[in-house]
């Protein structure tokens, strides 16, 4: 029996090793090809996620601890230490915060304006005088469009009712008319008229007069100059009383009045 050679070229017997002066072949890496596309995306990832983590640092970091309300505070309220929660805001130069290190001063204050539950707390809204004070008022009027300003009027602002002495109908301001300065402590709208209801602080005595013409629909509200930082504002938010403790004389009286001076000093 005779063996059978193998022929030339085919493969070796994997078991067995490879014949001297036999080398094996190893196939070479593949190469790598650069993409210059990939690199440049790679590093703009990695610029605008080093921006975005700026940013965030610096919104986080860029707050202040103010004093917010845990509940409503209605005007006139004492506000309480349990009333208080100082939380951390954004710097927002549009509002002029309490800061939060001043909880133990504000306690203990008076709520000038109704002050809504989360709201952050300004200086405005607090007084150290009750609301209203011993000589000021707070009157209801009702006043139908044309009466006041359209959505001008606001809680705090500085306005002058204007009071219908006689004549005229109701709802109009024709007649003798004389004017009493207040200052606006709450304001809505009537669903069922459609009128605008204000609540007015005014002198304590002019208080009756101002109600008697508000009840005969017979008063306006003119809104005035707001005051401003710079400005002599009143303590407390109560408008300082006009002088003389009441509203100017119209000019018809006051013509009356010199003239029985002058024939009083004629005679």
């Amino acid at each position: 029996m005779t063996a059978t050679a193998p022929a030339p070229g085919a493969r070796a017997d994997r078991g067995n090793p490879p014949g001297p002066g036999h080398e094996q072949q190893i196939a070479s890496p593949p190469k790598m090809r650069r993409r210059p596309a990939m690199i440049a995306a790679s590093v703009a990832c990695i610029a605008v996620g080093g921006l975005v983590s700026a940013w965030a640092w610096q919104t986080t970091s860029n707050t202040n601890s103010v004093l917010t309300v845990r509940q409503d505070v209605l005007r006139g309220e004492v506000v309480t230490r349990d009333d208080l929660v100082v939380v951390q805001a954004g710097a927002d130069l549009a509002i002029k915060a309490v800061p939060g290190e001043l909880l133990e001063e504000v306690a203990g204050k008076t709520a000038a304006l109704d002050i809504a539950a989360g709201s952050v707390v300004t200086p405005g809204q607090l007084t150290d005088e009750p609301v209203p004070a011993s000589d000021r008022s707070v009157v209801g009027v009702s006043l139908a469009a044309g009466l006041l300003p359209a959505g001008q009027v606001h809680n705090g602002d500085r306005v002058r009712v204007v009071v219908t002495e006689g004549g005229g109908e109701a709802g109009t301001t024709s007649g003798t008319a004389g004017s009493v300065e207040g200052i606006v402590r709450g304001i809505q709208s009537d669903e069922v008229t459609g009128n605008t209801l204000a609540s007015v602080e005014v002198a304590a005595d002019e208080a009756v007069r101002v109600a008697s013409a508000a009840a005969a629909g017979k008063v306006a509200l003119v809104l005035e100059h707001q005051v401003v930082p710079g400005d002599a504002a009143p303590e407390g938010g109560a408008s300082p009383a006009p002088e003389g403790g009441a509203s100017a004389a119209p000019e018809g009286e006051a013509a009356r009045g010199d003239q029985a001076a002058g024939d009083g000093a004629g005679e």
